[in-house]
C-alpha cells in the first residue's frame, strides 16, 4: 500500500511517499529556518506564505524520487492539527485537491501520533517494528508529553508540559544567550564546548508525570542579567543539562510504573544527542529513537501513520478540516 504523506502543520513543507507504513520510498522537506531566523521566531503568516509556494514543487519532488504514478497511490494523508492554521490549510486543501481529482481516499493524521510513527519507519526490518503497550516520550518546539500506547490509535495521556515545552524553552535559553534561532541545536552546539557547572532549578512537580520548563528558563535568564555567566558554552551545558535530567528521569519512571516493553522517542528535541543516550543509558526497556531527518517535521511519518488509519477504515470526507488544538489524548 503506497501513500502520499502532505506534512504543514508549522515552517516545514513536506511530502513524502511510504509503502506499507514501513518503507521511506521519498522524503521531501523545504525548511523555512533561514526565514523565519531573522525574526527569531516563527511568524505565522509568513509560514502559510511560505507552504503555498513551496508545496506543489515538493510533492512533485516526492513522487518523482519515489517513481510513483498518481494511479498507483493508495492513498492520501495530510496533518489536520496540531499547528498553525493557515499552515495546515494549505496542505490540507491541497491533499483534498489531490484525493478528489484522483479519486483516492484521505485521512486526516495528528501531527503528534505522526511523530510516534517515525519510530516504525524501519524499513523492512521486523525485528525493529515497535511492540505495546509502549512509552511515548514526545517532545517537540510546542510539546512535551509523556503517553502510554497500549495499541495503534490507543493512547492514554500520562503527563504533559504545564508551561513551556522542552523544544520553546531551548529556543528561549537561546535567545538568553545569544545564541539565534532555532534554539535546540544552537544549544547543542554551544554546550560541546562547555560543562554543566551551573546551578540550574529542576522542577520535578512531585505526584504528576507533568513537566515544566519556564523555571530553569527564568534562572537563566536571571544569572544572565546579574552577569554571573563566564561563558556561554557552559550556560547552555548546564541548561541541556536540566531539561534533559527531568525528561529522562520522568521518563525512565513511568515506564517502571505501567510495566511497558519499550520507549518511544518522538519530536525534534529526539534528535538532541544527549537526549537520546542519557534515555538508552537509563532506561531498563529497549528505547526506540528515530534518524534525526525523522524527528522534526517531515511527511514519511505522516504516512507511515496513515497506513494503520486506512487499515482500520478511518477515511476521510472532502470536507475534511484543520483542528489547530487538535489533542492526542
Amino acid at each position: 500500500m503506497k501513500i502520499l504523506g502532505i506534512e504543514t502543520s508549522c515552517d516545514e513543507t513536506a511530502a513524502a511517499v511510504v509503502k506499507d507504513g514501513l518503507r521511506i520510498l521519498s522524503n521531501q522537506i523545504a525548511s523555512q529556518v533561514e526565514i523565519h531566523a531573522r525574526y527569531g521566531g516563527i511568524v505565522p503568516e509568513v509560514a502559510s506564505r511560505q507552504h503555498i509556494l513551496a508545496i506543489i514543487p515538493i510533492i512533485e519532488q516526492a513522487m518523482t524520487q519515489a517513481k510513483a504514478t498518481w494511479s498507483e497511490l493508495d492513498g492520501i494523508a495530510v496533518t489536520i492539527g496540531p499547528g498553525l492554521a493557515g499552515s495546515l490549510l494549505v496542505g490540507v486543501n491541497v491533499a483534498k485537491a489531490i484525493a478528489s481529482a484522483h479519486g483516492l481516499p484521505i485521512t486526516g493524521v495528528n501531527h503528534l501520533e505522526g511523530h510516534i510513527y517515525a519510530n516504525w519507519l524501519i524499513g523492512q526490518n521486523p525485528e525493529l517494528i515497535p511492540r505495546f503497550p509502549s512509552i511515548c516520550l514526545i517532545v517537540s518546539g510546542g510539546h512535551s508529553d509523556l503517553v502510554l500506547m497500549r495499541g495503534h490509535g490507543d493512547y492514554v495521556l500520562l503527563g504533559r508540559t504545564r508551561d513551556d515545552a522542552a523544544g520553546e524553552a531551548f529556543d528561549k535559553a537561546a535567545r538568553i544567550l545569544g545564541l539565534g534561532y532555532p534554539g535546540g541545536p544552537a544549544i547543542e552546539q554551544t554546550a560541546r564546548n562547555g560543562t554543566a557547572s551551573l546551578k540550574l532549578p529542576r522542577a520535578w512537580l512531585k505526584g504528576t508525570n507533568d513537566f515544566s520548563f519556564s523555571g530553569v528558563k527564568t534562572a537563566l535568564l536571571r544569572l544572565v542579567e546579574e552577569d554571573k555567566v563566564s561563558s556561554r558554552a557552559d550556560a547552555a551545558a548546564s541548561f541541556q543539562e536540566a531539561v534533559v535530567d527531568v525528561l529522562v528521569t520522568k521518563t525512565v519512571t513511568v515506564t517502571k510504573e505501567h510495566r511497558v516493553k519499550q520507549i518511544l522517542l518522538a519530536g525534534g528535541v529526539a534528535s538532541n544527542k544527549l537526549l537520546r543516550s542519557r534515555l538508552v543509558e537509563n532506561s531498563p526497556i529497549p528505547v526506540l529513537v528515530p534518524e534525526p531527518i525523522l524527528c522534526t517535521d517531515n511527511a514519511a511519518m505522516i504516512a507511515a501513520c496513515s497506513y494503520y488509519h486506512f487499515q482500520a477504515g478511518k477515511i476521510d470526507s472532502l470536507d475534511l478540516d484543520v483542528i489547530p488544538s487538535l489533542k492526542l489524548a
